[in-house]
């Protein structure tokens, strides 16, 4: 049975200018590409195959990453249950000249291995700690599980009695697209990361929309994924303006996919992220005012309002974390 530190992995990418905004920083869009390809690789390798991405805590984004510097994206498995894993995540950016190096995020991931028929299949490893560090990180890891699964017996009545409210606020979004072989990690599934970076560019398109100017993403809550999305499915992405600050902004977005030959459609994700808008020196700028109009769009707002404070508390403690932090 393998440690912790046993399932390290870390991927390592070069910013180039393709990967930036027009301000030379890396897209967030990209980067968590990048994080749920990572994961991917280190859960399937424990898992010995397929795996897709069940659920991910809020990713922060702390510092931004410039074009020429160097992304380290370390994953490792922290806990093994029947069939799911949970993996720690953090990232960090490199400056090539200095070798400084500085946090850009730290998040948890939870990954289900699944057959080639897309049922859940179990992993043969377990995780085995070897001292009181893994042993700590471990016992955690296995109480997000079991927070997890509470949480998704609760969004399961929800996703049951569904409401789309993109359809009942005044400043939406919605793009469809096809799944092709071309956006899948391995198998006939949809890579989550290509869907995070569909995910970010029909948000962020929404919020440059609105903010007339450039934005930046921040951040994005907690994700819980409930149907996978095979190839040739067709998938719509429909955003909705939910709140606005002084410089910030929160986009909600939810996805479905339709089946192409039963038109059978499922729901599979709402995500939450924000955005932050930057004059041209990349200072942050004021918004244009919005005031929620409607009951849908007030019962929205207050909803933010809570996850706001929420993410003040987490950033503060994002703040904490060191490189050596990471099982070695």
């Amino acid at each position: 049975m393998p440690s912790i530190k046993d399932t390290r992995n870390q991927m390592i990418q070069f910013v180039f200018p393709e990967h930036a905004n027009n301000l030379g920083t890396l897209h967030g869009g990209r980067l968590m590409d990048w994080i749920m390809l990572a994961g991917s690789i280190t859960s399937s390798r424990i898992a010995k195959g397929i795996t897709v991405l069940g659920a991910s805590d809020s990713i922060d984004f702390i510092n931004p990453i410039k074009i020429g510097e160097i992304v380290l994206i370390d994953s490792w498995v922290e806990y093994i249950g029947s069939t799911s894993l949970e993996l720690g995540i953090m990232v960090h950016s490199e400056n090539p000249e200095t070798g400084m190096r500085k946090l850009t995020t730290t998040s948890h991931l939870a990954f289900v291995a699944i057959d080639r028929d897309g049922r859940p299949r179990t992993v043969p490893n377990k995780i085995n700690p070897t001292d009181k560090m893994e042993e700590e990180i471990y016992h955690g890891a296995q109480k997000r599980k079991d927070s997890r699964l509470s949480e998704i017996a609760k969004l399961n009545n929800i996703k049951k009695n569904l409401i789309d409210d993109t359809v009942e606020t005044r400043f939406r979004l919605e793009t469809t697209k096809s799944v092709l072989p071309e956006d899948t990690f391995y198998g006939n599934f949809m890579s989550v990361g290509k869907l995070m970076k569909d995910i970010d560019e029909t948000a962020a398109i929404l919020a440059i929309r609105f903010a007339r100017g450039v934005i930046v993403t921040i951040s994005v809550d907690d994700l819980y994924f409930y149907s996978p999305i095979r190839v040739g499915d067709i998938i719509m992405l429909k955003a909705e303006l939910i709140y606005v600050g002084n410089t910030s902004l929160e986009i909600g977005l939810k996805v479905f996919s339709e089946d192409s030959n039963t038109f059978e459609r499922r729901y599979t994700c709402t995500a939450f992220l924000n955005f932050v808008h930057l004059d041209d020196s990349g200072k942050p700028k004021h918004l244009p005012k919005y005031t929620p109009d409607t009951p849908i769009e007030r019962m929205l707002w207050k909803e933010a309002e809570a996850r706001r404070q929420r993410r003040t508390k987490r950033v503060r403690e994002i703040n904490k974390f060191t490189y050596d932090f990471i099982p070695q």
